[in-house]
């Protein structure tokens, strides 16, 4: 990645974080922490990795983007809208009536999204499908599924698991958003996922640790999941809830409560 691309890419995160702490801030109400910690992954894919078309959302060829945790939407809202697809001057009515910014991703409201999701557990096994049914049709497409880590603590992600593996479905990649808090608090004190990789590897998937704000490295893991055949990808990237915003880095308060109009007017200071 030239400096030139990579500090591009930096502005676009930035921007996508200012939208996001807007955003939750005017509902207030929202998840901010677990928006945040997913800038740098989704700004890839969704900027350098997937073959996607605003212009043509339903393209047959294109990339699917799957997020588990829907009840991060914001940061997949703010990325959609300015990518074109959805507009960027309505993201402030996140969360009202009528709004197609809904408190979880909703394909009543945008056909664009592939899927409405935020019932925890679903996201990859609703991905497996959109995985086979393209290996079926023998077509180019591959399917990203965020996960939390909190969501893998449901069964269903590991059913879904076992049979990716089974069936070398590899043209699917789990990113396991991994920011170690959950609605109640730390992960490791609620249901401890350790040895994580090693289970994602035991179940027979290629697995891969990356810090998940280092753009050159979610750059270089996505690159090494096209390149891996017979089996699915999953990219455990270790993150920081609440990412670039101080006051609400690593805080398991900001898991779901909106910033006040003050500590917005910090956040964006920070962020600008």
């Amino acid at each position: 990645m030239s400096t030139t691309d990579l500090n591009q890419l930096q502005q676009f995160c930035k921007l996508i974080r200012r939208h996001i702490v807007e955003m939750i801030t005017e509902a207030k109400s929202g998840h901010p922490g677990g928006s945040l910690s997913a800038v740098e992954i989704l700004a890839v894919l969704y900027k350098e990795v997937m073959r996607h078309d605003p212009k043509n959302p339903h393209w047959p060829d294109r990339d699917r983007f799957i997020l588990g945790k829907g009840h991060a939407c914001p940061v997949l809202y703010a990325i959609m809208a300015e990518c074109g697809y959805t507009p960027v001057s309505e993201l402030k009515t996140l969360r009202q009536l009528g709004s197609i910014y809904q408190g979880h991703p909703d394909r009543r409201f945008i056909p664009a999204l592939e899927a409405s999701t935020g019932s925890l557990g679903q996201g990859l096994s609703i991905g497996l499908g959109m995985a086979l049914a393209a290996r079926l049709d023998h077509r180019p497409s591959r399917v990203y599924v965020m996960l939390g880590d909190g969501e893998i603590q449901e069964g269903q992600i590991w059913e879904a698991a076992m049979f990716a593996a089974f069936h070398k479905v590899d043209n699917i990649v789990a990113i396991v958003d991994y920011n170690k808090i959950q609605l109640d608090g730390w992960v490791k004190d609620i249901m401890e996922l350790e040895p994580l990789a090693e289970k994602w590897r035991a179940f027979g998937w290629h697995t891969l640790e990356l810090d998940g704000h280092d753009l050159e490295a979610i750059r270089s893991a996505f690159a090494e999941a096209a390149a891996t055949k017979g089996r699915p990808t999953c990219l455990i990237a270790h993150t920081i809830k609440g990412k670039g915003v101080s006051f609400m880095e690593n805080n398991p308060k900001f898991h779901g409560t909106a910033p006040t109009r003050e500590e917005l007017a910090l956040a964006l200071k920070e962020l600008a």
